[in-house]
């Protein structure tokens, strides 16, 4: 088991996560009996044929690629997310949809290529910090090309605009380039560089203003920019310490708004309670960590790297949907990894997974 897993514990929390965040999907989406242009069995389908069956499969060929031979194309790989995220730029290829063009129409579904990016971003961020390792002490050798490797990334991202995916990215960035030993003297430039940043979108962009109000005063415009938030809160806040029991949300018939999306974890948590809720954390805790622990366990910083860069992503992008369902920051879109409805992101999360497991299987002993 451990020859085929490469980690047999790791292995064990992922499918038990991505079981359990198919089943939750499948309940958040009865939700969508009461609404519309709902195709239950469709997204189901997609989600389970899509998501778990080719997800499963992208999984297994992740972890038995050469590790060596990644390495080898890692700017290869950049390159070709770069390019495909691009893509939705062009004019009868890129689907525009909400005010944002972040997505690719196969006709029978939707493909978002900035689920690609996040792989190459990590993987070409493990190369190159594998290849400057004690160089980074010297700015021009590894703060300045490591804001290039951002700036790329970035600036296609704003372009579409997928502000989350922007502060995901800078995130997981951010930890690889000082777990790779970067000095803490970079962290204070970077941190005034992205908070003026930021404070540039926000002030740019009137639906990033428009949700740091709403954070700030969520009760200010509770029929408007406040509705899901305030629709959240009251989700939440009914499953009490157990729950309503699951499959008995009420939320997700005609109250919160992308119910199977970035709202998903509100429907659970009404219907499992606090426990539910925390069961769910600690899941998403224990695998991060034993990603993190296979990471220190590498035989080389590129594996150390491409393990740690895949579970800190997994983590943070779990903490922001739950944080911005909670009301502790302001929303941001992101879906909830392993759950929400999309299949091109369960994919990219159970390929991440696939290189983990990799790395875990070529450890030091």
């Amino acid at each position: 088991m451990k020859f085929i897993s490469g980690d047999r514990i790791f292995l064990m929390l992922v499918c038990g996560i991505s079981l359990a965040g198919f089943a939750i999907f499948a309940s958040a989406e009865l939700g969508l009996l009461a609404r519309e242009n709902s195709s239950i069995s469709r997204d189901i389908m997609i989600q389970g044929g899509l998501g778990l069956g080719l997800g499963f499969f992208a999984l297994f060929l992740a972890r038995t690629v050469s590790l060596a031979r990644i390495k080898h194309f890692a700017p290869h790989i950049y390159a070709a997310t770069i390019l495909f995220t691009a893509m939705v730029f062009l004019p009868d290829i890129g689907l525009r949809a909400n005010g944002a063009t972040r997505w690719i129409d196969l006709g029978f579904t939707t493909v978002q290529p900035a689920e690609f990016l996040k792989i190459g971003f990590v993987i070409v961020l493990a190369w190159w910090l594998a290849s400057h390792v004690g160089q980074l002490s010297n700015p021009k050798k590894g703060l300045f090309p490591f804001i290039a490797l951002l700036a790329v990334p970035i600036i296609l991202l704003l372009a579409q605009p997928n502000t989350s995916m922007v502060l995901l990215i800078l995130g997981t960035g951010t930890v690889m380039y000082f777990a790779a030993g970067a000095p803490w003297r970079d962290f204070g430039i970077l941190a005034i560089g992205a908070i003026l940043a930021l404070t540039l979108v926000v002030l740019a962009r009137p639906y990033v203003l428009e949700r740091v109000k709403t954070f700030i005063n969520p009760s200010a415009n509770s029929l408007g920019s406040g509705y899901q938030i305030q629709q959240s809160l009251i989700a939440i806040g009914s499953g009490g310490v157990s729950g309503r029991g699951f499959g008995q949300s009420v939320g997700k018939f005609n109250y919160l708004p992308e119910p199977t999306g970035d709202s998903i974890f509100a429907v659970f948590a009404e219907e499992t309670g606090f426990i539910g809720a925390m069961l769910l954390l600690i899941l998403f805790m224990a695998l991060a960590a034993r990603g993190i622990v296979i990471a220190g366990k590498s035989h080389d910083l590129f594996g150390g790297c491409i393990a740690l860069g895949f579970s800190s992503l997994i983590i943070l992008q779990a903490f922001i949907n739950i944080s911005a369902m909670l009301g502790l920051i302001p929303l941001t879109g992101l879906p909830l990894p392993f759950i929400s409805n999309g299949g091109t992101a369960l994919v990219v999360v159970l390929i991440m997974c696939g290189f983990i497991l990799n790395v875990a299987a070529h450890r030091k002993v």
